[in-house]
């Protein structure tokens, strides 16, 4: 096998997806979520990411990783019995977009901690493997708008989290 010295470094996105596979590959989930951050970034352009573990009993999210852990910290948990995001991304099991302050006032309790960091998109991605949701990632921007392709960009940093999510659930 010939290594060579003059390797061009990969493009970002590709950076990211080694990022994500050395995080792997050192069974380290928390490392992954940084780096799954740091992959979708490249096309998302967000400036909150959030990942939530989702414990069905409690009907509950728990955070697992943060992007910005001074205004939301991991371990922070919601409540989300009886909303209608809990029931549209956790039971159902659907991606929720929601554009503009409007959709953020309705839809999330900390909607002033959210419009305080100037952020006014979101987008919640299920984790689902078996039809079981484990969790969510989050990604929050501050324009307005998101694209079909930041949907797209959202749903595979969703199924880069997956093995994250399956490492995490207790084994029993």
């Amino acid at each position: 096998m010939t290594v060579s010295s003059n390797r061009v470094s990969p493009p970002p996105a590709q950076a990211g997806v080694s990022a994500v596979v050395l995080a792997y590959a050192a069974a380290d989930p928390a490392a992954a979520f940084r780096a799954i951050d740091a992959h979708a970034h490249a096309a998302l352009g967000h400036a909150l990411c959030t990942v939530n573990r989702y414990d069905a009993q409690a009907m509950r999210v728990v955070r697992l990783y943060s992007s910005n852990p001074e205004a939301y910290p991991p371990g922070g948990s919601k409540d989300k019995n009886g909303t209608a995001w809990g029931r549209h991304v956790l039971l159902e099991q659907k991606l929720f977009v929601g554009e503009g302050e409007e959709a953020i006032r309705e839809f999330f309790d900390d909607h002033d901690a959210i419009q305080r960091l100037g952020l006014r998109s979101v987008i919640n991605v299920p984790v689902v493997y078996g039809g079981v949701c484990l969790g969510t990632v989050n990604f929050l921007m501050p324009r307005v708008a998101v694209s079909d392709a930041d949907v797209e960009a959202a749903q595979l940093a969703g199924l880069l989290a997956l093995p994250a999510f399956q490492a995490l659930q207790p084994q029993g």
